[in-house]
């Protein structure tokens, strides 16, 4: 991937996991790996912020939303921007920035282990990055909210096997286009769910989470499950060959105090994805 700008954001206050912390040496060190581009990091809040209307930490990441969209105004035009989080609520303004370009021709393509469809009402957590699809599909919290939303049927899930019952509603109701790991260990399925969207452009957002757990435990939320390195490698290199690249985000790594083996499953990602990894 060529002409990309490498946007770090090392937001943590999105998650609800009690090892959020660990997400902003993931987003630093990920970062570090992606072989090219300008790099641009976006600062954050070191802290916790207040709680509002059922969502955790609600005016930092308002505050955050805000120093993300103003550093892709930045990103020259055509060039791709690689978002790497931090937790996955990162990912709101990406969107919604290739949403005000590609329209009804983009199409959506959420690989992670969790749906994040849920609202503030339905969210168990009150985590934000639990709700952020359901917030671009139009249904977000006051304050993170999309300028434009997403249409549902423009979504693809891939690889999520953790709903929660008010999610597995909504995929059904909306008709959220929905993908299995099992059905993921060849393309061909991914790239006809892509297809029937009508879409032209594909955004691409992967939870590390997304991975199988025996293979990549260095997030906050593992499911049993999931994705080996080579089928999610292998589903985005089928999608980027044959639909034009929007973006791709890269989120929800908790770097662990002996980082060796998932550092070498992160270079297998990133060189699969990027080119070789840098040293």
């Amino acid at each position: 991937m060529s002409g990309q700008v490498v946007l770090q954001v090392a937001q943590w206050q999105g998650s609800g996991a009690v090892t959020a912390g660990r997400l902003r040496g993931g987003a630093a060190r990920l970062a570090e790996l992606i072989p090219e581009g300008r790099r641009r990091t976006v600062a954050i809040d070191e802290g916790a912020g207040n709680s509002r209307d059922g969502v955790r930490n609600a005016d930092v990441l308002e505050r955050q939303l805000r120093a993300v969209r103003e550093a892709l105004t930045e990103v020259p035009p055509g060039e791709t921007t690689v978002t790497i989080g931090g937790d996955c609520g990162v990912d709101l303004a990406p969107v919604e920035t290739a949403l005000s370009v590609f329209g009804d021709r983009l199409a959506l393509v959420w690989f992670d282990a969790h749906a994040d469809l849920n609202t503030p009402a339905s969210s168990p957590s009150g985590a934000f990055h639990g709700m952020v699809l359901r917030a671009l599909l139009g249904d977000g919290p006051e304050g993170l909210r999309p300028a434009r939303s997403l249409s549902a049927d423009r979504v693809v899930l891939a690889g999520a096997r953790s709903l929660d019952p008010g999610e597995r509603d909504l995929v059904e109701r909306r008709g959220i286009r929905h993908l299995g790991v099992e059905r993921l260990t060849r393309p061909d399925p991914l790239l006809a769910m892509v297809r029937a969207t009508g879409a032209e452009a594909v955004y691409v957002h992967i939870d590390l989470d997304v991975l199988d757990p025996r293979i990549f435990p260095a997030v906050g939320t593992p499911e049993p499950g999931g994705l080996s390195v080579e089928d999610l490698v292998g589903a985005v290199r089928a999608l980027t060959n044959e639909f034009t690249l929007a973006g791709i985000a890269l989120t929800e790594y908790e770097r662990s105090e002996d980082p060796g083996q998932e550092e070498a499953v992160l270079r297998r990602i990133v060189d699969g994805l990027f080119g070789s990894a840098r040293r």
